[in-house]
């Protein structure tokens, strides 16, 4: 696994998000004790001292910002949900890789996600890697698409020709 030419691969996760890497995994992981303001600074950790938070995280994320000091374990899932996906932006990844953003989401939640996503795919500014279960959510957001069985690539193809070419189906396997 290669990102602008450096091997990934074998690389502990801090080298990782240095070269370029935002991860957000299934699950969330955010510090429950930390605060949400000192969870987005631990996004900056591969960042130079005094590093600041980017504006852009409150932009995307107002109700962080309303809730900056309050504990990350104190927030609902869907709000633990948008400070994990904005402490991985805070670095300004490369590529950002969102591990089943909508898992345990309520709808409304979900729509602010994709219209997060939807926003930074736009932007131009980094490439995005969904992994996600929801097939309506990966439909209405894919530029590209693979659907992978036991390790394997099994389908593949443009976001727009999902439905046609039977990926919904295979979900349901």
């Amino acid at each position: 696994i290669r990102l602008a030419g450096q091997e990934l691969a074998g690389l502990p996760s801090h080298a990782r998000v240095r070269a370029g890497l935002g991860y957000v995994p299934q699950g969330r992981e955010i510090f429950g004790r930390l605060s949400v303001l000192d969870n987005l600074r631990m996004g900056l950790a591969p960042c130079t001292a005094n590093t600041p938070l980017p504006p852009e995280l409150y932009e995307l994320f107002p109700v962080l910002e309303q809730m900056q000091h309050r504990r990350g374990g104190d927030l609902s899932g869907g709000q633990q949900q948008q400070l994990a996906i904005a402490r991985a932006l805070a670095a300004g990844p490369k590529v950002l890789l969102l591990d089943e953003p909508t898992e345990g989401i309520q709808p409304s939640v979900i729509k602010d996600i994709g219209r997060v996503i939807r926003h930074l795919a736009a932007k131009g500014t980094m490439a995005i890697l969904l992994v996600e279960q929801f097939y309506e959510f990966a439909a209405e957001l894919s530029d590209q698409y693979l659907v992978m069985e036991r390790g394997e690539i099994v389908l593949q193809g443009k976001g727009g020709s999902m439905e046609a070419d039977g990926v919904r189906q295979r979900l349901a396997l």
